[in-house]
């Protein structure tokens, strides 16, 4: 299993016959202002077979870009519960899927699993398992209580990719809370750990940091090898890098 850095939270990965994609992104969301990392072409990557999206967000469901670079008739999979927010676009071959349910591409099987977003709206991870490797993505999720039940049905995990940044935001319409809305650097380590793996990737940090509509939590890299020494090993890659499972 080929595992390929996207920016920002974006994932590819090659094995077997089959290529995916997890929630890639090219047209950073203006609200945002100017991306901290260079969004690069999607098909620079190369082609996928599907697309897996963990939730409808505009950082991590990008349409237009699915419709441009891989195909408007590309299989897209998100939550059921996101079809409704996925709106007018060019797909055509959107599919909802839900908690448990098992998509095959290729050789490749995705699960859906647990997910927690910080504003309450549907996501899931994805479970990802080909010739006996497994890889779990869980979008932009919170902590939460859910990872011993991940663990005890699917893990152990060869890689796990666990958003880092802690992102606190005053988004118009919500009262700010002051918390983070997704998991710190201390907490995708404590995740990896109870998730048996035995690789942390991180996502979900670098692109955004919008002071104070979108605040990123400061020095996570310098944070993660401290939390990760001597209990997982840490693999940070930049956008095109890859790592063999």
């Amino acid at each position: 299993m080929i595992v390929q850095k996207l920016q920002w939270a974006g994932i590819r990965i090659e094995s077997g016959n089959a290529r995916i994609v997890i929630d890639p992104l090219y047209n950073f969301p203006a609200k945002f202002g100017q991306s901290h990392e260079p969004m690069l072409p999607l098909d620079q990557y190369g082609p996928v077979d599907a697309v897996l999206i963990t939730h409808h967000h505009g950082d991590h469901f990008d349409p237009a870009a699915i419709s441009s670079f891989y195909g408007s008739d590309t299989p897209v999979y998100m939550p059921e519960g996101s079809l409704k927010y996925a709106g007018n676009s060019e797909l055509t071959n959107i599919r909802g899927v839900a908690l448990g349910e098992t998509v095959e591409i290729g050789s490749l099987k995705a699960t859906a699993s647990y997910a927690v977003d910080g504003v309450g709206d549907p996501q899931i991870s994805w479970i990802v398992e080909d010739g006996g490797k497994k890889l779990f993505h869980s979008g932009d999720t919170l902590w939460h209580g859910y990872w011993w039940r991940i663990v005890h049905k699917h893990g152990p995990f060869d890689v796990v990719c666990l958003p880092v940044n802690a992102a606190v935001v005053q988004f118009p319409g919500l009262t700010p809370s002051g918390l983070p809305i997704t998991m710190s650097p201390e907490q995708a380590v404590a995740a990896a750990v109870v998730l048996e793996a035995a690789v942390l990737l991180p996502i979900h940090f670098r692109a955004i940091h919008h002071p104070p509509l979108y605040t990123q939590t400061p020095d996570i890299v310098e944070r993660l090898q401290k939390a990760a020494s001597d209990r997982v090993k840490l693999v940070i890659l930049q956008s095109e890098e890859t790592l063999i499972v």
